[in-house]
Order: structure tokens, then C-alpha cells, then sequence
């Protein structure tokens, strides 16, 4: 009998959106919201720190720093060894590893300890986001990539606000160590779910030439296809039999690689900028706590309108203009934040809306990049540009 051959990306193409697809956008959806969750949990409970061990402000700085070098060292180590072992592993390794460490930052009595337990909670949150963006692009159809990618990362500033609302509230009653306990049991009992609902990726799969019937199970839950079928994966630009880091800086994709690493450096420079030290800056004007903590929330909080409108025009026009764009936008209303400080109520609304273009525009870097690089090295060029970028986060903190 003749087996028929399908190109995977054509086959994702051709089909409605699925539930199953659904399920995956869900699934790497609650994950970003964790990594959102937890990336911000130290801005939040700084103020609570300062104050309960009776140490300077600036000798927080170290402690903001170490979870963004620990962001930085696992997304440069989880791209390449997602696309050597898999995107689901490396996933599922991320989650534990930063709902684990979490866990334990609860229960740190010394700066010291609660610098290295913020490295190596970073770790898990670095390797996380990267592999499920890179997940979440090999399943959706080509017309709506850009989308579904960003709607995928609302969870992230919407994981970020939860925090600082969810902060406001539980601090005062049960102390800054249950917000990180929240954010260590939640991912635990995520990576549970996702062992037995995600998929690997059918892209990566026919890539390593796994079996045809490993692949086709999966498929199905998209659509119905022929009992004997052989998969094959045609796309431009694949580099020839390189390791996936040869091919991010080969001369088809080195520029391109610079500029994305470059831009995501510059906007994660603004955003942990504002995210770790709004609330401190915010006390100083003679707010209170929990106003501090509100303001900043709204930075992150209207991210969700952001990317959910820039992925949409990104899908439709250029996609390099529609992140441009953006990116312009996000200096003017950060430099208008510095003039309203003596007016709460309106700098409130200028964190909101450059946070919402700021989200927008970072957010749909990832998608850009998905889309950019071919299944080879696609996990390996989304999470270097991540990793990379995650120096401007160092250096804003």
C-alpha cells in the first residue's frame, strides 16, 4: 500500500483551529502566567524585605540582579538543548526547577541565601518562556501565528499583575513569604498537568525522524488522516545538517539574530527598570504601600490589550513596522511617566499606557522570531534572543 506524505506546517494550515490546539495555547498560556508570576514576586515583596530585616534598599540590588543572570543562563542553555532533546523535556524541567526554588526562597533567612535561591529559581524561569513560545508557534496555522504567539504571552503580564495585586492583599495578613510559596506550588502542580496533556512539538518530531505513528497520533487530535502516511516538513531557509547555534549565526540569519537580540536587550532594560524600582520610587512621593504596589501593577496589567492588537496588525502588515512602531511609542510615554509624579491619579495612567504599548511591542518579539528562524534552530533563536535581552534586564534592576 502507498503512504501518503504530508507537510506538516501545510497540514496545520489547511485545518480550523482545533481544541486540542486550544488546549496546548491554554496550557503554555497558565506557564507564562507563572513565569510572569514569579519573574516579578521580588519587586513586590522588596518593600516588606527592607523593612522585616533592616537592611538599605540598595543592598536589594544583587537580590533583583540574580534571578535576571539566572533568566539569562537558562535561555542561553535550554534553546540548544530544546532542540537537541525536545521542546516538552526541556519545559517541563524549567517548571519544576522555578516552582521548586520558589518554594524555598520562603524560607531564606540571609541576603545571601535569597540572592543565590533568586539565581537559580532564574534558571527554570529562563528556559521556560522561550520553549513554550517556540511550542506554541509549531502548532498554530501560519495566518494567525502572530496572534496566537502573543496571545500566549499575555500571560505573562497578566501573571506579573496577579502578583502585585495578589501581593497587596496577602502580605499585610500572612507575610511576604506566602506570596512565594504561591508561586512555587502552583508551578509544581502545573508541570503535573502538562506531563500528561502537552504534546511534543510534531514539528521537532519529523525533524529528529521520529516515528511516523508517534507523529500521526498526535496529528489526529487535529484532524482525521490515511492509515499509512509518512510526514515531511518543507520550509525556506533551512541550513545544512549545522547544530541549531551554527544556524542562528549563519550568514542567512546572523543580522537578523543581532537586531532581534539587541531590541528585546533595550525594551527588557525599561521593563525591569520600572517593575523592580517603581514601588520604592513610588513610596517616596509619600504613597502608601498598597498604592505603590497598584500603580505598578498597572504597568504590566494593560500589557494584554498591547499584544493582543499588535499581533493582529502583525499577522495582516509587516510585521518589522508593526514592532517598530511600537517600540517608538514606548519611549515617548516612559519619558512622559517622569514628568507626572507629583499627580497620582496621572501617573497611573501613563504607566498604564506605556506599559500596554511597551507589553505590545515586547511581546510579539517572540513570534518575530518563531517566524523567523526555520524548526533547526527556532527554540535556539527564540531563546537567545530571550537570553541575550535579559542583560537589559540586569543592568534596568
Amino acid at each position: 500500500m502507498n503512504k501518503t506524505t504530508i507537510d506538516i506546517q501545510a497540514f496545520i494550515n489547511e485545518h480550523p483551529f482545533t481544541k486540542y490546539q486550544w488546549m496546548i495555547l491554554a496550557l503554555c498560556f497558565i506557564t507564562v502566567a507563572m513565569d510572569g508570576f514569579d519573574t516579578a514576586i521580588i519587586g513586590f515583596i522588596a518593600s516588606d524585605l527592607v523593612q522585616e530585616w533592616g537592611v538599605e534598599k540598595s543592598a536589594l540590588g544583587p537580590v533583583m540582579s540574580a534571578a535576571l543572570v539566572g533568566l539569562a543562563v537558562g535561555a542561553l542553555t535550554a534553546g540548544p538543548l530544546a532542540d537537541r532533546i525536545g521542546r516538552k523535556k526541556v519545559l517541563l524541567m524549567s517548571i519544576v526547577v522555578f516552582g521548586s526554588f520558589s518554594l524555598l526562597t520562603a524560607f531564606a533567612t540571609s541576603l545571601n541565601q535569597l540572592t543565590l535561591l533568586r539565581f537559580l529559581t532564574g534558571l527554570g524561569l529562563g528556559a521556560a518562556m522561550p520553549n513554550a513560545a517556540t511550542l506554541m508557534s509549531e502548532y498554530a496555522p501560519e495566518r494567525r501565528r502572530a496572534l496566537l504567539v502573543n496571545l500566549m504571552f499575555v500571560g505573562f503580564p497578566m501573571g506579573s499583575s496577579l502578583g502585585g495585586f495578589l501581593s497587596a492583599w496577602m502580605i499585610p495578613h500572612y507575610g511576604w513569604q506566602s506570596v512565594l510559596i504561591l508561586g512555587g506550588v502552583m508551578p509544581l502542580l502545573l508541570a503535573v498537568a502538562l506531563v500528561f496533556l502537552l504534546p511534543e512539538s510534531a514539528r521537532y518530531l519529523v525533524v529528529k525522524r521520529q516515528p511516523s505513528q508517534r507523529i500521526a497520533t498526535i496529528l489526529r487530535r487535529i484532524a482525521p488522516l490515511p492509515e499509512q502516511v509518512e510526514f515531511e516538513l518543507r520550509e525556506a531557509g533551512q541550513v545544512k545538517d549545522k547544530s541549531a547555534l551554527a544556524v542562528i549565526f549563519s550568514p542567512r540569519y546572523l543580522v537578523g539574530t543581532v537586531m532581534l537580540c539587541m531590541t528585546y536587550f533595550m525594551g527588557l532594560l525599561i521593563f525591569y527598570l520600572l517593575t523592580s524600582w517603581l514601588p520604592l520610587l513610588i513610596r517616596e512621593t509619600g504613597a502608601s504601600m498598597s498604592q505603590a504596589s497598584i500603580i505598578t501593577a498597572l504597568f504590566p496589567l494593560g500589557g494584554g490589550i498591547g499584544v493582543l492588537i499588535l499581533g493582529a496588525l502583525m499577522d495582516k502588515i509587516n510585521p518589522n513596522k508593526v514592532v517598530a512602531v511600537g517600540w517608538l511609542l514606548t519611549g515617548v510615554f516612559v519619558f512622559l511617566v517622569g514628568f507626572s509624579t507629583n499627580n497620582l491619579v496621572l501617573m497611573g495612567v501613563m504607566v498604564f499606557i506605556a506599559g500596554s504599548i511597551m507589553n505590545g511591542a515586547q511581546s510579539s518579539m517572540p513570534a518575530l522570531a518563531a517566524g523567523f528562524y526555520p524548526t533547526q534552530g527556532r527554540a535556539t533563536g527564540v531563546a537567545w534572543m530571550l537570553g541575550i535581552g535579559r542583560f537589559g534586564g540586569i543592568l534596568g534592576a
